[in-house]
């Protein structure tokens, strides 16, 4: 059965051995972001952190790390944790077959049992909050779900987006917010600040497996995040209208908070420690009003480290990179056998396809480009042939060292949009992008000496196979 809040699913990863309780009193400041920076370094069965006895809470209960392993994004999707990360790729371009799946409301959500509201809003009062990296500008939530819909459409639930965003605290009722100018809330925000109004939002933290993950995909804009999470649980998304503002918010969330952007209103927001493995600095960014907040009794706050890769956001946004771009490039070119965009949240990508004529592997390398995702991250692709398995690192750099000739088969397209955080544009948001076609030229394009490649044996195959099943005993 998939799990309806955050509480079920470290219930599964405590039976799972995937849960690790630490009762030993820590310091907010630097343990809990150090000990959620080392666990991924533990393997790909990294556990899930949990403290209770904190320095200076009299009652802070606070998840770090659910999503930081391999083992643990499996047992989000209901998969076995032993489940391998070419496998979980696979099973989750199968379950968007699936999409979209209508979501299930509900009444009465646990986080409705107490309300804060005018002059009694006070994050400090509900939320454990900790500073993840010494440089960091102050507080962040980094792993809520920012609910907003299309001011101009709002009855329209496909132009609703849901969305991860790292939220400054700024205050007992205010957050900053960096809305990247190719996600859909920056498109939603310029249109409420043309009309000259504020725009709603709610944004639920602590929430079902699923929800992180959708909140993480690169989605058109139309399409429903809730109505994904339904196909990758194989079971509607339970979803209830959140009270202020009316958005669909997870019925099974620990905290709501809901109030407005406000239009025309920016403040210095960051520095931050982000995914680049870099601090991005500090920049005028938009300001969130809270004007209620709602949650369960002794809510759990989960967050995520993150900062030099590989941390817990590079298995939370890793999958659900690699899928839409996959999705998206075979709409186009069915000679696109899988996609391996895991690094750096896309900055770079490994694209396997069968060439269907010479110059075929760099059209599908630009128009990877141009993808939704694309747009801002891809940086750097790699075009590998459709036998070579880009999750196959040491297969990848056999075709780069052996495929590639500089002197044609590596491109570089100036002053392309890339997002503000690559610490590598110049200026910010923008960069030169480039093409690596590591595939065997076909004709008309002839060149190299790639006529007598050496090949598998045909027993191979069973041979693997046998020892597989050896290695297991």
């Amino acid at each position: 059965m998939p799990h309806d809040d955050l509480r079920s699913f470290l219930a599964t990863l405590e039976d799972e051995g995937q849960l690790l309780r630490v009762t030993e009193q820590v310091s907010p400041e630097p343990d809990l972001a150090a000990a959620a920076n080392a666990a991924p370094r533990l393997g790909d069965a990294a556990p899930a952190l949990y403290f209770d006895n904190v320095e200076g809470f009299t009652d802070a209960r606070i998840a770090l790390n659910v999503h930081g392993s391999w083992a643990n994004h499996a047992l989000a999707l209901g998969l076995p944790a032993r489940t391998g990360v070419r496998e979980q790729v696979a099973e989750f371009i199968r379950r968007w077959d699936e999409f979209p799946v209508p979501v299930e409301r509900r009444e009465d959500p646990p986080w409705a049992e107490n309300v804060l509201e005018g002059a009694d809003v006070d994050l400090f009062s509900v939320l454990p909050l900790f500073r993840l990296n010494d440089g960091d500008g102050g507080f962040y939530l980094d792993k809520a779900a920012v609910v907003s819909r299309d001011p101009e459409d709002p009855s329209d639930h496909g132009k609703q987006n849901v969305g991860v965003y790292r939220l400054q605290v700024k205050g007992p009722a205010e957050l900053g917010i960096q809305p990247v100018p190719m996600h859909d809330i920056a498109l939603q925000l310029a249109k409420a600040e043309r009309a000259g109004e504020d725009l709603p939002v709610a944004i639920a933290l602590g929430n079902d497996p699923v929800i992180p993950i959708v909140a993480a995909t690169p989605l058109a804009y139309d399409q429903n995040e809730y109505e994904l999470a339904g196909a990758l649980r194989g079971a509607p998304a339970p979803v209830t209208a959140a009270p202020l503002t009316g958005l669909d918010v997870p019925w099974g969330a620990e905290v709501v908070l809901e109030g407005v952007i406000l239009g025309r209103r920016r403040e210095l927001e960051g520095p931050f420690g982000e995914f680049t493995g870099h601090y991005s600095g500090g920049r005028s960014m938009p300001v969130i009003r809270i004007d209620r907040i709602s949650h369960r009794t002794r809510p759990v706050f989960e967050t995520l480290y993150l900062g030099m890769p590989w941390t817990e956001i590079d298995y939370l946004m890793a999958a659900n990179t690699c899928v839409p771009i996959h999705r998206q490039l075979t709409a186009e070119f069915p000679e696109v056998r899988a996609v391996n965009a895991m690094y750096t949240h896309g900055l770079l990508a490994i694209i396997s396809a069968k060439s269907r004529y010479g110059g075929f592997a760099k059209a599908v390398g630009m128009r990877a480009m141009t993808t939704p995702h694309g747009l801002g991250y891809l940086k750097t692709v790699i075009v590998v042939d459709e036998d070579v398995d880009p999750f196959d690192l040491p297969r990848v750099m056999w075709a780069v060292s052996t495929k590639v000739n500089p002197a044609g088969d590596v491109m570089i397209l100036p002053n392309l949009p890339v997002v503000a955080l690559d610490p590598a544009a110049d200026p910010a948001g923008i960069t030169h992008k480039m093409i690596i076609d590591a595939t065997t030229p076909v004709s008309p394009d002839d060149r190299g000496h790639f006529s007598q490649p050496v090949k598998d044996l045909p027993e191979t195959a069973r041979w693997l196979d046998k020892l597989r099943a050896l290695a297991a005993r």
